[in-house]
């Protein structure tokens, strides 16, 4: 059984819902886009807000990114 299929979602499709989070964005790092889109909409989208949400959510796709590639590679 590889990784990929043992894994679940954090978040509920309720929650993505509310948040208003797309289709596209509703993977297993879905749970750390919702408190990022918040921070962004307080803090009227300044580049300078909101950077440890920022990088938590980006370091959690780059994970995910290495953890298909495995699979991939595994297959």
């Amino acid at each position: 059984m590889s990784a990929l299929a043992e894994r679940t979602m954090e978040a509920s499709q309720e929650e993505l819902q509310n948040a208003k989070i797309p289709l596209g964005y509703r993977d297993f790092c879905a749970h750390l886009l919702v408190p990022l889109n918040a921070c962004r909409r307080n803090e009227m989208y300044l580049p300078w807000k909101c950077e440890h949400e920022r990088h938590a959510y980006e370091k959690c796709e780059y994970l995910e990114y290495k953890r298909r590639l495995k699979h991939v590679k595994e297959t």
